[in-house]
């Protein structure tokens, strides 16, 4: 019998080999099933000790399926996977997540950012991002994540933005007190 998550790989792996990430959607769509699979919780968070575990590679496509345990009030920065594209899943707890814009130009030393979405990814929710696509996340309480990524993200260029030197434009708080 093949698992759950083996069923999701070989697709996974076909739909990136047919589409490129024209699949992307596609994948984050199969992906939320197995978020959901009590089996594949169990698979992927076998204990709480290990923040980061790789479930996956396909050395083929270069995709990778990864496992990471957030704690309760860990927020990111906004950055971006750079040339690779990613995809978000949540098995347990939440992930709030902040889509960014940059609204200068690239050839300037400083970024200016403003948030173009917010919205959470809980338990069984799945989302993809394309390659430079600029996000931050922050984990309200204690997370268990999926991220599919294109590639080795540590073998590649990314961005981080910095509130000390780039500017993130949020919108002022409207209504009365």
């Amino acid at each position: 019998m093949v698992s759950g998550f083996d069923r999701f790989t070989a697709e996974l792996t076909a739909i990136l080999k047919a589409k490129g990430t024209q699949g992307l959607k596609e994948i984050a769509q199969k992906l939320k099933p197995l978020l959901r699979d009590p089996s594949f919780a169990a698979h992927a968070f076998p204990d709480e000790t290990n923040r980061k575990r790789l479930l996956f590679h396909d050395p083929e496509t270069d995709v990778y399926v990864l496992a990471h345990l957030h704690e309760a009030g860990k927020k990111g920065k906004p950055h971006s996977h750079g040339a690779s594209w990613a995809v978000y899943g949540t098995i347990k707890g939440a992930t709030d997540m902040t889509e960014w814009r940059r609204t200068n130009p690239e050839n300037e030393d400083h970024a200016v950012l403003e948030p173009i979405e917010r919205y959470r990814l809980g338990p069984g929710d799945a989302r993809a991002y394309p390659p430079h696509a600029i996000h931050s996340t922050a984990h309200p309480e204690h997370s268990w994540v999926i991220r599919i990524t294109g590639t080795d993200l540590a073998a590649i260029p990314r961005y981080h933005f910095d509130a000390k030197k780039d500017r993130m434009l949020e919108a002022a708080a409207t209504g009365s007190a």
